[in-house]
């Protein structure tokens, strides 16, 4: 692994260094040199390529090897960026006196990967998952996030359900089993996809549940197919790995069925930009428009809502009735919101705190998090809210907790847990007593100062104290002559000489015995304190569960407020949104309010109009009202009526899979086939272009029979195309109707209205559009005039094809005779494909 230049032994810091380095052959180790962290050999290089940091040598006699490194002041932000390129990284500490003969001792002390961070420093905002697969009769997906204890999983039949689950949590690292892990198309499909870590893990049967059942004593009864078995178990095996042994935090397994919730697969996941805009932007994705919450638990709240919108009307209701208690109280939601915004992260502060990590601040902002409880119950008594009230019983003050923390623990606690400075003074009677020690010792030498001057009769005298001599008496030079004998310098400066004496070296050992006993005694009452609070971190978990669910709301309602939005209803068999906005564009862009009307009679609406006129917000802004509704939020609209939907489908813009060989067709057709194989009566279905990545008549004739597909099928569609063609279906699809979003040829060009009308699109308006984008003049004259010539011969030919037919006497055209006419007539035809 080192690759040293020389035959000689290797030095023993070396040695040291490779020792640990094959303990952990995974990771790149961080090897504690002083105030450096250092790699060497082909760690080296790669930390230098990776980071771009300087490429040194360590140099012996006989041995030179690849150096480089970082300061330990800021290998915070170095560990960061390992982490986003997917290394893994373990830390060597120094754990000896580095003042000591020989070489410094040094351990691993931390084993750092994307999916198992705690570290506040480099912890996300977000939650952090860390995923396993396993396979078997489908497949088991495990995601824990070990920063607030959260660990659940699914059985899931189908790789789609897979990638739909992997893109709704987004984990940063994901463990795969063997069988996955040698599967080249499988690990493509993944990278493709999404930006985490593979990692390779055995998957044992037998350790896995082994590693569950000593969490929990027994193994979880939801824990009831291997595949998931074998991926929760190896999970948690991984993570106790990195956190040493010990996940105190992790206390349950929770299985959840993704069926029970409305199904967002991965496509519409980023076709809505619920997560991440284009570009990987999330402000302008419906989660930046929707995060108004002031904690962090609030937002993984709110994201966890928007994963998994709910399909139990009763529960989204009583989600609803909180939110407008909010919205019409504007009062209560300015208190509980201020109040909020001062809560530290408590989800997190908990795992600290069951695990034995939590620092003095951590106790002192779990106690000012603590004093807000009563105000935030204050403001909630009363309320006739199901969910206001349940939130109301939930907030747990802790009472005996803040009292017992603020009792020991000064106001604002030094971030060093060994200097002192912690504990309050009468909370513990040894610790008082060597303070009194200091204090008296302190006032000793002050008085000492006073009868030396007198003493002596030099007025310039007094005593100091610096880290080399101790304490001192201190005098000029025009006194020298008036020192006593009892002096003994120590110290000569250019215009001043310092001394000591016997006295003022014992007080000063005993003021220093008495400094450091108390140091050790204030560390040792924070340790009594926090081993005292380990049973309450339960307790901690959910509260910060309630004050989360409370910031949506809050959160929830604020956005309506500042939107205009307006509570959904729920109806069967109808949908109609009245004056509806998309809830994104319309805080970056002046924008026109649409309607859409669909009920059993009026299910699909095929919808026409140039480019750019806003065909696609139209479709994608309906979809989030709905998706809106149903986590219980205010929707952007005058009204809204809406049913209950258990699947959003869309198939909007144009995306190929280079890395797993799709064009961007094959990508079209791969969604539109999902989508017409699952689709149903409760589904709402999102269709744009469909077709046009093939020729003119293939894609019409596919456009065509989706959309007869999708009206047998009763679902709900919006199907935007280009094909006027399929407007002729509303004559024979009796739950079809045409729209079109209006737009008007003027003097200074093409104008759009961004209004969706009834009826069909008078034209496409592709020339026109193509001009706005500036597409050059002589191209668009020449374009103009093929069209004119294309749109002819189309005609001529088709003229041509129906007379010919026209022509036949079906009845005497034998089998053989009709085969040939077909296919002359076929050949004619293609004439007409002018793509």
């Amino acid at each position: 692994m080192l690759k040293g230049k020389g035959n000689g032994p290797l030095p023993p810091l070396l040695t040291q260094y490779v020792e640990l380095r094959e303990a952990y052959p995974d990771y790149l180790l961080l090897f504690q040199v002083g105030d450096f962290y250092e790699c060497f050999g082909e760690d080296a290089e790669k930390l230098s390529r990776l980071l771009g940091l300087v490429l040194t040598h360590k140099t012996s006699t006989n041995f030179v090897a690849p150096m480089s490194g970082m300061p330990v002041r800021a290998a915070d932000g170095h560990i960061e960026r390992l982490l986003q390129r997917g290394v893994r990284v373990a830390v060597a500490d120094q754990v000896g006196d580095p003042k000591a003969e020989g070489l410094v001792k040094r351990e691993v002390t931390q084993l750092i990967t994307p999916g198992t961070v705690t570290d506040e420093s480099l912890l996300r905002p977000d939650a952090n998952y860390l995923a396993a697969i396993a396979t078997g009769d489908g497949y088991g997906l495990a995601l824990l996030d070990i920063s607030t204890g959260e660990f659940r999983g699914a059985h899931l039949y189908s790789k789609h359900s897979l990638l739909d689950e992997l893109g709704r949590y987004r984990p940063t690292e994901v463990l795969l089993a063997p069988e996955l892990l040698s599967q080249e198309t499988f690990r493509k499909a993944l990278a493709a996809r999404f930006s985490l870590m593979l990692s390779e893990q055995d998957f044992d049967p037998n350790r896995a549940e082994g590693t569950l059942q000593k969490q929990f004593g027994d193994l979880p009864q939801s824990l009831d197919t291997p595949a998931l078995c074998r991926a929760a178990g190896t999970v948690l095996a991984y993570a106790l790995e990195t956190q040493r042994g010990s996940l105190p935090q992790v206390t349950h397994f929770r299985r959840y069925d993704p069926g029970a919730y409305m199904q967002l697969d991965e496509v519409a996941l980023s076709t809505l930009e619920v997560f991440e805009a284009s570009m990987g932007d999330t402000h302008r994705s419906l989660i930046g428009v929707l995060d108004e919450t002031r904690t962090a638990p609030g937002r993984r709240r709110l994201k966890a809502w928007l994963r998994h919108p709910l399909l139990d009307q009763e529960l989204i209701e009583q989600r609803l009735d909180a939110v407008e208690a909010f919205v019409r109280d504007s009062v209560l939601r300015a208190e509980v919101r201020k109040s909020l915004y001062k809560l530290h992260d408590l989800e997190r502060l908990a795992t600290r705190l069951s695990a034995g990590r939590a620092s003095a601040r951590d106790l002192a902002a779990l106690a000012r998090s603590l004093s807000l409880i009563p105000d935030l119950k204050r403001q909630l008594a009363g309320r006739n809210e199901t969910c206001l009230q349940a939130l109301d019983e939930r907030l747990d003050a802790l009472d005996e907790v803040q009292a017992r923390i603020c009792a020991a623990l000064v106001e604002s606690p030094p971030l060093k847990l060994t200097e002192g400075g912690l504990i309050q003074d009468g909370f513990d009677t040894e610790l008082d007593g060597l303070r009194s020690r200091v204090e008296a010792g302190r006032a000793w030498i002050a008085e000492l100062e006073l009868r030396e001057r007198e003493r002596t009769g030099i007025p310039t005298l007094k005593i100091g104290f610096n880290g080399v001599f101790g304490y001192y008496l201190e005098t000029t030079r025009p006194y020298y002559d008036q020192i006593p004998e009892d002096y003994r310098a120590v110290q000569t400066l250019k215009d001043r000489q310092r001394y000591t004496r016997s006295d003022l070296r014992e007080r000063e050992r005993d003021i220093l015995r008495a400094t450091e006993s108390a140091k050790q005694r204030e560390y040792a009452v924070f340790g009594e304190l926090r081993t005292s609070l380990l049973t309450e971190a339960e307790r901690v978990r959910a509260l910060a569960a309630a004050l989360a669910e409370l910031d949506v709301y809050a959160a929830l309602a604020e956005v309506a407020v500042q939107g205009q939005c307006c509570r959904p209803e729920f109806t069967a068999g109808e949908l109609h949104i009245t004056a509806a906005r998309h809830a994104v564009v319309e805080r970056y862009h002046d924008f026109i309010p649409n309607d859409l009307c669909l009920t059993e009679r009026e299910r699909l609406i095929i919808l026409t109009g140039p480019n750019m006129s806003g065909k696609s917000t139209y479709l994608r802004q309906n979809a989030l009202v709905v998706l809106l509704a149903q986590i219980g939020a205010f929707v952007p609209a005058e009204r809204a009526r809406l049913p209950i939907f258990e699947r959003i489908y869309t198939r909007i813009g144009a995306n190929d899979d280079i890395a797993g060989g799709r064009s961007t067709f094959m990508v079209e057709m791969s969604e539109l086939s999902r989508i017409l194989q699952d689709a149903d009566q409760r589904s709402l279905v999102l269709l744009d272009e469909v077709g046009r990545g093939t020729s003119t008549y293939d894609g019409l004739a596919l456009a065509w029979a989706a959309c007869e597909h999708l009206h047998d099928a009763n679902t709900y569609t919006l199907f935007a195309t280009h094909y006027f063609e399929l407007t002729n279906l509303t004559s024979s699809l009796g739950a079809a109707r045409n729209h079109h979003v209006a737009a008007k040829e003027e003097a200074g060009g093409l104008t759009f209205y961004h209004q969706v009308l009834p009826g069909p699109a008078s034209k496409s308006y592709g020339l026109e559009v193509a001009k706005l984008a500036g597409v050059p003049r002589p191209v668009l004259k020449r374009a103009e005039a093929v069209f004119g010539g294309l749109e002819a011969s189309g005609d001529a030919r088709a003229q041509e094809v129906l007379e010919a037919l026209l022509a036949e006497d079906l009845n005497r055209l034998s089998p053989l005779d009709a085969l040939s006419l077909l296919h002359t007539l076929q050949n004619r035809a293609r004439g007409l494909n002018l793509t």
